[in-house]
């Protein structure tokens, strides 16, 4: 597998959120690292320059050597995960050392051709999508919500089915990311590292959303913190919608949009992009929700069109 012209772009320019120290000295083995690496494991692209560029960043702190076969040795991963991450708690110190271990199986296979060590547990399936029914029973449901449960309801909806993005990205989103210059509202591609409009079902939602939250966040905007565990999943469990309708999932709303896209016949390739996947692959799982087309659109598109 290969990494697409934009996925490959992102990598190369990327630089750390907060100015860091040193990044210079580490950046150019961090983004190879990632380069060679991304298409041969199941995660996005800025995940692994992300926790990988920590990781360089902290070994070069402790004068290992800017390597990257050494940085991603176990022995180095784990004195960085129990050292290197103090301040963040326990899933994302664990998320973590998963993305990096993950990524030196990925190094050790381009390197030497060795096979990576069979892993015991599957990879997680994505969630079922929402059929059209219950979606609009939902949009309908959150509509009706008072105060700033309904706008939470329908920022969590438009960012998941209109824009597809991931449960830990939800949280950042702030009205100022959401750009309409250009008639769409696109997400600012700095925040999501990717480029994103919103589908056009969801797109006066979200302008409104963005327009009322100005500089401050879009879900949940009286919290304190920017992130915090079970930000995003404890607000379905608060607000379940009546008349046996599904609660809403951002994870759901995420499949939803990509099924959707797929069912349009939209290029997988842009899909993938848009999903901050860093290939078709992983759309895979998605196709079993995408249905059919007609024996006569089959047959239609085949047969082309003479010239």
């Amino acid at each position: 597998m290969t990494l697409s012209p934009e996925i490959s772009a992102r990598i190369r320019d990327y630089r750390p959120r907060l100015p860091e120290q040193g990044w210079d000295a580490v950046a150019e083995q961090v983004r190879a690292t990632v380069a060679a690496t991304a298409p041969a494991t199941c995660y996005e692209a800025r995940r692994l320059l992300h926790a990988v560029g920590r990781l360089a960043l902290w070994a070069d702190r402790q004068g290992l050597p800017r390597d990257p076969g050494t940085w991603l040795r176990t022995e180095t991963i784990d004195a960085f995960v129990l050292s290197g991450c103090t301040g963040l708690d326990g899933s994302t110190v664990q998320t973590y050392r998963a993305w990096l271990r993950r990524t030196r199986e990925a190094l050790v296979w381009v390197q030497r051709g060795e096979a990576p060590p069979l892993r015991i547990s599957s990879p997680r399936r994505p969630q079922p999508p929402y059929e059209l029914g219950e979606l609009a029973s939902l949009r309908a449901w959150a509509e009706h919500l008072p105060g700033q449960a309904r706008r939470d309801g329908l920022a969590l909806m438009a960012l998941g089915a209109g824009c597809g993005l991931t449960p830990g990205e939800v949280p950042a989103v702030r009205g100022r990311h959401v750009d309409t210059a250009c008639g769409v509202p696109v997400l600012d591609d700095t925040l999501v590292g990717r480029l994103v409009a919103c589908r056009a079902s969801w797109a006066p939602v979200l302008t409104e959303l963005a327009e009322a939250a100005g500089d401050g966040f879009l879900f949940r905007p009286g919290r304190k913190v920017a992130a915090a565990k079970n930000l995003v999943s404890s607000w379905p469990a608060r607000h379940r919608p009546p008349h046996g309708l599904p609660t809403l999932s951002a994870r759901r709303l995420r499949s939803t949009w990509i099924v959707h896209l797929l069912a349009e016949g939209i290029n997988p390739t842009v899909v993938a992009d848009a999903a901050g996947m860093t290939s078709t692959a992983g759309l895979a799982p998605y196709h079993d929700w995408v249905p059919s087309l007609p024996r006569e659109e089959v047959i239609r598109l085949l047969h082309g069109y003479r010239r």
